[in-house]
């Protein structure tokens, strides 16, 4: 119960987030997104959110105001996906600059619109330091770059040839009888260039504009113009969403731990915060909404029902809390966009289902482990006995000559008088103890029987038919 006022808190953010974004959008308004600066992972994250915020509430387009010079090759072939999957009309404003991966980005929006003094071009993939790539990772890396860009270039329209001659040196680009670029440089346009009409036709942009308010007026765009920026968290978004398996990892042995031994409050604690973590991040990472928490919450509560009611009698409740949680997790990171099929398909189904797969069987391995050892720790020994029970003495609380006195060799027999999971009160013959179980859960009122007593510790079973 200990993690259930987190989670609920954070459903609680992630709905009032989500309406919040629902109201500053209205049907109809043009979407206006930032994109500037170096091109990388949590970029990703935010084009992604506010791509689904804009369809979800019904904006008429998306216009994406660029000025930068690069950055990573996978984000932008990531973003270039995303953007692939819009539902409405999207826009890119050159400001200045579309250098590198921008230009890639800016052929997987429908119109390009570039200020009077910008530039689009030179996107061969290169290291982290500047230098070119070796060459068979050089060939390998712009062979598949080119027919992804090649693709979605004509996907929106574009000249697939443009933007191949973007990515390598040895391609021409040729319009009829002209030759708009030669073999043996990168190609680069300025604005005149990019609008230049040739048989009816720009080479690249549909025209110039000196702002978004020139370009929402030459485009036609009636709707009103709303800006949506970067979060701070965009950034521990994308690190949140990489150590998915690990936080979910931590997430259920931290919850195993707490029913293990319900004296110990820290497993308890760490569980809350990895699966806080864990949906937090996938919110703002633009993957999950409020619902799956919901759901995540409503499945835990069936579980601590089934512990706490039903125990021994059924495990309906029990199963149905466990399908709910694991489906919650799924669900939580797959990248699903507005109007698809409730299920999408290839890469964005198998990674989540990798990360959860990989959780349960780390997490299936720990606590075997875990099972088997703990319970000779002195760290479980100590925790075992500190439990909220009904009063009465202990066997640490009895004097040390009745201890004696009282028979509790294996095979005696007395009746559970709390919930052992696994340690909790019993009574032998007049006398209240502590015992423990060798792991599983007992009932109360139920027949057990003592397998061992080491010292001052009573370890007890479920009599046969009990």
């Amino acid at each position: 119960m200990k993690r259930l006022p987190i989670l609920c808190l954070i459903a609680g953010l992630a709905l009032l987030k989500t309406g919040y974004s629902r109201d500053a959008i209205h049907k109809g308004d043009v979407v206006v997104v930032p994109l500037r600066g170096e091109i990388s992972p949590s970029l990703l994250m935010f084009l992604r959110r506010a791509e689904k915020l804009a369809e979800t509430n019904n904006a008429s387009a998306m216009i994406f105001e660029m000025n930068t010079y690069g950055g990573r090759l996978d984000a932008a072939e990531e973003i270039t996906s995303v953007l692939n999957h819009a539902k409405i009309p999207t826009y890119t404003f050159i400001n200045s600059n579309a250098g590198s991966a921008g230009a890639l980005i800016a052929l997987a929006t429908q119109h390009i619109y570039m200020a009077p003094v910008s530039a689009i071009g030179a996107a061969a993939p290169v290291l982290s330091t500047g230098q070119d790539l070796p060459l068979t990772e050089q060939e390998k890396t712009i062979s598949y770059s080119s027919a992804l860009i090649r693709g979605s270039a004509l996907k929106n329209g574009h000249n697939p040839d443009i933007g191949e001659a973007f990515m390598t040196k040895d391609k021409e680009v040729k319009i009829g009888d002209r030759v708009i670029h030669p073999k043996g440089t990168l190609l680069t346009l300025n604005a005149q260039e990019a609008v230049e009409k040739i048989n009816g036709k720009p080479v690249l942009a549909d025209g110039i504009a000196d702002s978004v308010a020139d370009l929402m007026q030459k485009a036609g765009l009636k709707g009103n113009a709303v800006s949506l920026g970067p979060t701070g968290f965009e950034q521990l978004a994308f690190w949140i969403t990489a150590l998915a398996p690990l936080l979910l990892l931590g997430g259920i042995i931290g919850a195993w731990l707490e029913f293990k031994i319900p004296g110990a409050t820290l497993p308890g604690i760490v569980s809350a915060i990895c699966f806080a973590l864990f949906f937090l991040g996938h919110y703002l990472a633009g993957l999950a909404g409020w619902e799956v928490v919901a759901l995540f919450v409503l499945g835990m509560v069936l579980v601590i029902v089934e512990i706490l009611f039903f125990a021994h009698s059924t495990i309906v409740f029990g199963v149905v809390g466990v399908f709910l949680m694991l489906a919650s997790l799924f669900w939580a990171m797959v990248d699903r966009y507005p109007g698809e099929t409730f299920f999408p398909t290839g890469r964005r189904l198998a990674i989540p289902l990798l990360n959860l797969l990989l959780a349960l069987i780390g997490a299936g391995i720990v606590i075997a482990l875990l099972a088997r050892y703990l319970p000779k720790t002195s760290i479980y020994r100590r925790f075992a006995l500190i439990t909220a029970n009904p009063p009465g003495p202990s066997l640490a609380g009895v004097p040390r000559e009745f201890v004696t006195a009282l028979d509790l060799s294996p095979g005696t027999e007395g009746t559970s008088l709390s919930i052992l999971r696994p340690s909790g009160k019993a009574r032998f013959l007049d006398q209240i103890i502590d015992v423990v179980t060798q792991g599983e859960f007992i009932p109360p009122n139920t027949a057990i029987i003592v397998v061992r007593k080491d010292g001052m510790r009573v370890v007890v079973r479920a009599a046969a038919g009990a």
